[in-house]
């Protein structure tokens, strides 16, 4: 490399202070992050240490999470995060790192059949994982929150609790509780100082959609209608996710953002292409 091209990519470059400013720099800020042994939660986790915070990584597999046995700065917790024990445990170990500055609750799970065909117990479960636990992890973390500096809470929710989907409806409306929910939750907790967010994911790469993807048809009927015309990545949805809860975002409250490219923006009367449906 030239030295006018060194002198060129040093200016690009933000510095360390630079970052603080943006809000790039994470020194100091601890998040638990929930469901953290894959996709998103993985790629959100391993985002928060690459940008200097500590992390209290939780999920109910116990393997996925080893990835993060023995990293500086972070922290693993082998838990049901609809267990208010698991979630008092987080907030213990985050305390230990130096204290809650973020809650970014991504765990989810997905269910799919006619309403008169899928267990009630199997509803039941989805509504626990994707909504009640977001309630149990608030409620465990919110003293922790209080005394924090800048504190942000992030919401994974999805393209489908804005929406409607065939055969989803237990997913649909779990996800669809959890966006309300973050709305209401950023009315009341921004009076303090704590802003509560939400990502939607469109078409995503990740453990939970596994079975889509070996689905060459039903993958690729999703594509289709994303105008970008392609699925998206864990760390795409994890950049938004760190974003909301970095100093970066910190006029951003109550804001319930697809990342989806391009998915919601469409009415649904045509397909992205223009062809008449």
């Amino acid at each position: 490399m030239s030295e006018q091209a060194a002198r060129s990519a040093a200016r690009s470059e933000p510095q360390a202070s630079e970052a603080e400013e943006l809000g790039h720099d994470w020194t100091g800020r601890v998040a638990i992050v929930t469901g953290a042994g894959s996709g998103i939660g993985r790629a959100t986790a391993q985002r928060v240490l690459a940008s200097g915070g500590r992390v209290v990584a939780v999920d109910l597999d116990a393997k996925g999470i080893a990835a993060f046995d023995g990293v500086a700065g972070a922290k693993t917790l082998a838990g049901d995060v609809t267990r208010e024990a698991t979630n008092e445990a987080a907030v213990a170990a985050a305390a230990e790192l130096g204290g809650v500055s973020a809650l970014i609750l991504n765990a989810g799970l997905p269910a799919t059949g006619a309403i008169d065909q899928v267990d009630l117990a199997a509803f039941d479960r989805v509504l626990d994982v994707n909504l009640r636990a977001v309630v149990i992890g608030v409620r465990a973390a919110l003293p922790a929150l209080r005394r924090a500096t800048a504190p942000a809470i992030a919401v994974t929710a999805s393209v489908s609790g804005l929406g409607g989907d065939p055969n989803l409806w237990a997913y649909n409306a779990a996800k669809g509780g959890a966006v309300n929910l973050v709305r209401s939750l950023a009315l009341d907790l921004g009076r303090e100082g704590i802003r509560v967010n939400a990502v939607c994911p469109g078409p995503t790469h990740t453990g939970m959609t596994q079975g889509i993807q070996q689905s060459p048809a039903v993958h690729e009927e999703l594509r289709r209608h994303v105008p970008l015309g392609r699925w998206g990545e864990a760390e795409e949805v994890a950049a938004v996710l760190v974003f909301l809860c970095s100093p970066a975002a910190s006029f951003v409250n109550g804001a319930i953002v697809p990342v989806d490219g391009g998915v919601f923006a469409s009415s649904a009367q045509f397909t992205p292409w223009g062809v008449g449906v």
